[in-house]
């Protein structure tokens, strides 16, 4: 798929891990697999019996993931969210159904986070070198560090009432690639049901939403990477039913430099990239585009305070920690370990 269309080049989300873990489907399923987004999808659904037109299911599946698209994407100059972008301060720009729901939640989420999820962080994550510029990973100047927090800060930055959206600084854009594929999910997953699909799994660069169960009869099984660069070994599984999941990591997308490891996951307080011991967060939720916010929302908050905000909301989370002498170390919410009981 072309470039305008990419979510995922600049993004939290093309370290999200999860992935299917191998099981055998003893009941007969309906595979459907293509690019979207800077990346791909993949649906698996059973059938339950009914008679599925798969041609029109694939059509109308591409028109759901195109819309997106044309709403939201950072890289088609044509979109909604480009258009807002390119508008100026006290503009008010009225937003489509989809795009001001995702805008609702984006806000919601930024503001129960603390402000760790920002759709305004993309000046900084361009500024260190992780996003669609041209000069690669590197540790840029305070002063520059200072003038990119000038235009970003979701809250201080944009205005949403209703539909309506503004900017109240001149430069300030917005970005939505920690939110827009897990949004995609749940358009894909909407599809599904109006074909009548009961029991399927979508997937988009790593985010899902999991519905009822697999072709065994149990809860779809999910595998969370192991958060080693360099490595794809399977960490350990989930059993997701009903809910979406996204996992953030920092160990695929940094440099070192003078023994400092700097990842492409940036604090929106602090302009700099995350130093904690989180490596990586995954999040069960009530749908994909909200666990694709709350993931990056909690590997930027990091496990000690991520975890009183995930008990605090009543968020399914596990973080892995890297501890010296220890290795890998994993904490899940109370939610989180109810289900998986």
């Amino acid at each position: 798929m072309s470039v305008p269309q990419r979510f995922s080049r600049r993004s939290f989300l093309i370290l999200s891990t999860a992935a299917l873990a191998a099981c055998q489907l003893e009941e007969e399923v309906l595979r459907l697999s293509g690019s979207t987004m800077g990346t791909t999808y993949n649906v698996v659904a059973v059938p339950a019996g009914k008679s599925i037109d798969k041609p029109a299911l694939e059509s109308a599946i591409h028109t759901a993931l195109a819309q997106v698209n044309t709403e939201m994407s950072n890289w088609d100059a044509g979109s909604e969210i480009s258009r807002f972008n390119a508008a100026p301060a006290g503009q008010t720009v009225t937003l489509s159904p989809a795009l001001a729901e995702v805008m609702r939640n984006a806000d919601l989420v930024h503001q129960a986070s603390e402000g760790r999820f920002d759709v305004t962080v993309g000046p900084l994550i361009d500024l260190w070198g992780f996003g669609s510029g041209v000069q690669g990973p590197h540790i840029p100047a305070d002063s520059d560090i200072s003038d990119a927090l000038a235009r970003s800060g979701q809250s201080r930055v944009l205005e949403l009432a209703g539909s309506d959206l503004r900017k109240t600084v001149d430069g300030a854009e917005v970005y939505l690639s920690a939110i827009g594929k897990g949004h995609g999910v749940d358009r894909v997953a909407d599809v599904l049901r109006g074909f009548g699909l009961e029991n399927f799994m979508v997937e988009i660069g790593g985010d899902l939403y999991a519905a009822g169960h697999n072709g065994n009869g149990t809860p779809w099984q999910i595998g969370i990477e192991s958060p080693v660069a360099g490595d794809r070994a399977l960490h350990s599984i989930a059993n997701v039913a009903n809910l979406g999941m996204a996992t953030s990591g920092d160990y695929r997308n940094f440099f070192e430099e003078d023994g400092t490891r700097y990842s492409h996951i940036i604090d929106p307080a602090t302009g700099r990239p995350i130093l904690h011991r989180t490596v990586s967060a995954t999040v069960l939720t009530e749908n994909a585009m909200l666990a694709d916010a709350w993931a990056t929302a909690m590997l930027v908050l990091g496990r000690a305070r991520g975890l009183e905000i995930a008990e605090a909301q009543g968020l399914a989370v596990a973080f892995i920690d890297q501890v010296p002498g220890e290795g890998f170390v994993t904490t899940v919410s109370s939610r989180y370990s109810a289900l998986q009981a």
